[in-house]
């Protein structure tokens, strides 16, 4: 199997510039790129301590308002938050904006969440690392029942609502949702509640192990059909990589650039790691 290829990292350094972005996204597309991607963090530590992934005063932009913008200066390539952090953002709020999105990018988003490690980030928005893998789930429920529901309602522990509506809705039905995480209960999640899974920074022997895991994981759900797999490898893949990623059953190589270089750089990059020079599955 030929993994397709996506872009991280469309929101923070070089990229929080509108121009760079803008012009590495339709880069991406023309290369044959699937996706790009923008991550995910409200705020840092600062003083930065582990396991904080950057500095805090990287610059850093929100997702959403990151891919709107992508939207916007491109016509095919998808567009995934990788990852949401979810339990941090009010369900409805979020539910509205990612319709929003998916309504102005004409259906091209994939929507990543999880439930978040960041303990001081977690604290800073009120929301206690204790239980956030409940708050995921009672979160995604909620949305999609705002997305999807003739009359949408849910009762639950973290979220409660019922006379309410919201529109547009998404243009796409279902909105893809991807979920990540490698912990057992990030995998249950994966397999009861999503489309596909994202695993982040996996060398072939993680990955494959991982996937396994997945793969039980589905079969204890009684799934029908077997999740989209996405992983960023912690190297620079080349040609030989894509292709043990893809006998592993990895559907998607999400290539992270290296951080904090120029513009110019990143633009080398995009080109170097094209599908075409990668032997991987050019966009459809």
């Amino acid at each position: 199997m030929q993994p397709t290829l996506g872009l991280f990292a469309l929101n923070v350094y070089a990229c929080a510039e509108p121009g760079v972005a803008a012009r590495l996204a339709g880069l991406a597309e023309d290369l044959g790129y699937d996706s790009v991607w923008a991550g995910d963090h409200v705020v840092l530590p600062s003083p930065r301590v582990a396991p904080s992934p950057m500095e805090p005063d990287a610059p850093f932009l929100d997702p959403l308002v990151a891919l709107a913008h992508l939207a916007g200066r491109t016509e095919r390539i998808a567009l995934g938050t990788g990852v949401v952090v979810l339990p941090q953002r009010n369900p409805l709020v979020l539910a509205k904006q990612l319709a929003s999105l998916d309504v102005l990018s004409e259906g091209r988003l994939i929507f990543g969440a999880a439930a978040g490690y960041l303990e001081p980030e977690l604290r800073a928005v009120g929301v206690p690392p204790e239980g956030r893998g409940a708050r995921t789930d009672e979160y995604l429920a909620a949305m999609r029942s705002l997305w999807y529901d003739e009359a949408p309602a849910f009762h639950g522990r973290h979220a409660g609502f019922a006379g309410v509506d919201a529109h547009p809705r998404p243009v796409q039905r279902p909105i893809p949702v991807v979920t990540g995480g490698h912990s057992p209960a990030a995998l249950r999640r994966a397999a009861r509640h999503a489309d596909g899974w994202y695993g982040w920074m996996l060398g072939r022997r993680a990955a494959a192990d991982l996937l396994a895991r997945l793969r039980a994981a589905e079969q204890e759900a009684g799934r029908a059909a077997p999740l989209h797999i996405s992983v960023s490898p912690p190297k620079l893949p080349d040609a030989g990589y894509v292709r043990e990623y893809g006998e592993l059953g990895v559907d998607r190589l999400i290539v992270v650039p290296p951080m904090g270089v120029p513009a110019s750089d990143l633009e080398q990059f995009v080109r170097d790691h094209a599908p075409g020079r990668l032997g991987a599955r050019p966009a459809a």
